[in-house]
């Protein structure tokens, strides 16, 4: 086995053996306490420039298929495990999780100290970190540290237009077409397309940048924003974007990174949380009904919003629908006089439980209100 090291900026080094590909690669550490999806979270865009440490200690049993892919490509920075899995075993497999790691040149390690690892990241943060294997790991460990307090930082980082489509294309309705959704790509994951075709809605998908004039142009029922990756205060084109589309009235529904740009819009201030949430197993509670979801997240920032009742925005009162039970932490807003909402997790379920999938069927009952 080839010897690597995982460098945190605050100084800590794991030691551990290289998995995928040999190389270095640089990033901000996070955890993700999925028990399963593994295929779906090395292929979602939210996850770029992001090195991802997995909780559950067996990775790679079930190889990987071509169904289950979020986007086109393996999206994160690094990939940290305890233990590889020696043999891949699933009627659905085509193939390695290793193999395809080293195939698209994603560099990883395994360390016996995963839960090390994230017990220090629950403590001191999410953090810079560098993954280093092969001729890269032969520096000396100053060296390294040196390089990683150098690479970028997640705040103030502009990456949905990196993992955007960069042009649009079409997702037909299944079945019968019964509306037209403006999905502006921030870093979108392939099940959400594929929720909204089979509830008879034709998706059109758009670079990140889109302009209201563009968005609207199509004459959408809905427009829907995506979740995607870095920033949200970065993301000033897609603010002024859904500003115009809420000044049009047109149904909208956000999630996640699409939940902070509404925030944003509707004059709201976002910040990045200590570690963030990532994982399928998060407890959101719909503050209307008391009802709890358990729902799929992947996010690192969040919408600083009143939750002690509705609040002014320039689009008339909102209110905040959704807390996460773990922290507080806001999970849903929607204006109270317009058609638009969003939540901060992911009702794809891409992995995740189905808790939430009900959310694409209140955004078809918006547009369909709208008519």
């Amino acid at each position: 086995m080839t010897p690597a090291l995982l460098v945190l900026e605050d100084g800590r080094v794991f030691h551990g053996a290289a998995y995928g590909a040999e190389g270095e690669t640089f990033g901000e550490m996070v955890f993700n306490t999925g028990m399963t999806g593994y295929q779906e979270t090395l292929t979602d865009p939210s996850y770029a420039r992001q090195i991802v440490a997995m909780t559950s200690p067996h990775i790679g049993n079930t190889g990987i298929n071509g169904e289950d892919p979020e986007s086109g490509r393996i999206q994160v920075a690094g990939y940290v495990v305890r233990e590889p899995a020696r043999v891949a075993s699933n009627w659905r497999a085509t193939g390695s999780l290793g193999s395809a790691l080293r195939e698209q040149g994603v560099v990883g390690i395994a360390i016996p100290g995963t839960r090390a690892l994230t017990r220090h990241l629950r403590d001191r943060g999410a953090m810079r970190a560098g993954v280093f294997s092969g001729t890269a790991a032969e520096r000396g460990v100053e060296a390294l540290l040196e390089r990683v307090r150098q690479s970028p930082s997640m705040e103030g980082a502009d990456l949905a237009r990196d993992v955007s489509t960069t042009e649009p294309y079409v997702v037909p309705a299944q079945g019968q077409k019964r509306f037209t959704v403006a999905a502006v790509d921030l870093g979108i994951k392939a099940m959400t397309p594929h929720q909204l075709a089979v509830r008879g809605c034709e998706v059109h998908i758009l670079p990140a940048a889109s302009t209201t004039e563009e968005i609207l142009a199509l004459e959408p029922d809905g427009v829907f924003f995506s979740n995607g990756p870095g920033d949200p205060a970065a993301a000033h084109y897609a603010v002024d974007a859904l500003k115009g589309v809420l000044d049009a009235g047109t149904p909208f529904f956000g999630i996640c990174f699409g939940n902070q740009i509404f925030g944003r819009a509707l004059g709201l201030g976002t910040y990045k949380l200590r570690f963030g949430h990532r994982g399928v197993n998060q407890p959101v509670q719909d503050r209307a009904t008391g009802r709890v979801h358990i729902s799929a997240h992947n996010h690192g920032f969040a919408v600083d919003a009143p939750k002690d009742g509705p609040f002014d925005t320039p689009y008339g009162p909102a209110e905040v629908t959704h807390v996460n039970l773990n922290d507080g932490c806001v999970e849903g807003l929607r204006l109270l006089e317009r058609p638009a909402f969003s939540v901060q997790y992911h009702p794809e379920a891409a992995a995740g439980p189905h808790d939430a999938s009900g959310l694409f069927d209140r955004f078809c009952e918006l547009m369909g209100g709208s008519k």
